[in-house]
């Protein structure tokens, strides 16, 4: 498929995307913020896409999610994801291969100051995000290894929001720790438009408060992690690491550690037998309802 067609299938041009030229004229400005945030490096983006083309993204954006949604429902978070290609709306889909291209990476490299940057074709893990009200997510760090590429190393991550009209009191923020566990540094509030961008190893991070919005709204975004090839391969993190906050009782500490191990055990076990997870979800849905 040549570029041309492959645009007009698409239905959206880089341009109605992304001003690139807003970015790439204040790259070494946007780098230098971002090398020197704390708690860790990271970047916070207003408005990052075309404002017209955020709003109708928003409206794409499935309030429900079908049976090939991930369904993520244990001590350490309540939400779903879709990484598959054929789940995404015209526009999602449209930006998700925009924020793939090797002009948004050549951008990302220069503001993260990391080379060799890769996408992942398969976005795994990534692609779109919700949760309802009463869910969360606890403050963890991410896995840094690729499933199928283990040489690949997680680099940095990118989440974008798309919720309009959303109410902070509602919850939803994303929350930035210090490395010690301590206290939240940063609060990124998940409003329309807006997207964090943040070096991914042992970045402590979450929504841990479960959400209070009303039945009919959810908390929204769309995630892209990025890999650089390590030159000698190493162990990295097959799973992520959830962390209690310090002011929760003992009982949820032991109750985090636990489903941590639980949680190390399964990525090991799928990992050896190819097991999927939209496939474990699937059947635990059936246990625990089809809410949503």
């Amino acid at each position: 498929m040549n570029a041309a067609v492959q645009e007009a299938v698409r239905g959206y041009t880089a341009a109605e995307l992304i001003d690139y030229e807003r970015y790439e004229a204040r790259a070494d400005e946007l780098a230098a913020s971002y090398r020197t945030s704390q708690p860790y490096p990271h970047l916070k983006f207003e408005e990052f896409l075309v404002p017209e083309t955020a709003r109708e993204l928003a409206r794409q954006f499935p309030i429900e999610a079908n049976d090939h949604w991930i369904r993520y429902r244990h001590v350490n978070e309540n939400k779903a994801s879709t990484d598959r290609w054929e789940d995404f709306p015209p526009g999602i889909d449209a930006l998700i291969r925009e924020m793939n291209s090797p002009r948004f990476l050549a951008l990302i490299s220069r503001i993260t100051g990391i080379e060799g940057l890769l996408a992942d074709p398969d976005i795994e893990g990534g692609g779109m995000h919700q949760s309802w009200t009463g869910g969360f997510l606890n403050v963890h760090t991410d896995f840094t290894m690729h499933r199928q590429n283990p040489s690949w190393r997680r680099r940095c991550n990118l989440i974008y929001y798309l919720n309009e009209d959303w109410n902070p009191g509602w919850g939803g923020a994303l929350q930035l720790w210090d490395s010690r566990m301590k206290e939240s540094v940063q609060s990124v509030e998940c409003l329309l438009n807006r997207a964090v961008l943040f070096n991914t190893p042992r970045a402590l991070h979450g929504f841990p408060d479960p959400l209070t919005c009303p039945d009919d709204r959810s908390r929204k975004s769309v995630q892209w992690y990025y890999y650089t090839v390590d030159a000698k391969p190493e162990a990295h993190p097959e799973a992520t690491t959830y962390h209690a906050r310090p002011d929760e009782s003992m009982a949820k500490h032991l109750a985090v550690k636990l489903d941590n191990l639980a949680l190390r055990a399964y990525s090991s076990v799928k990992r050896r037998l190819g097991i999927r997870d939209d496939a474990v979800s699937r059947v635990m849905a059936k246990f625990a309802g089809k809410q949503h």
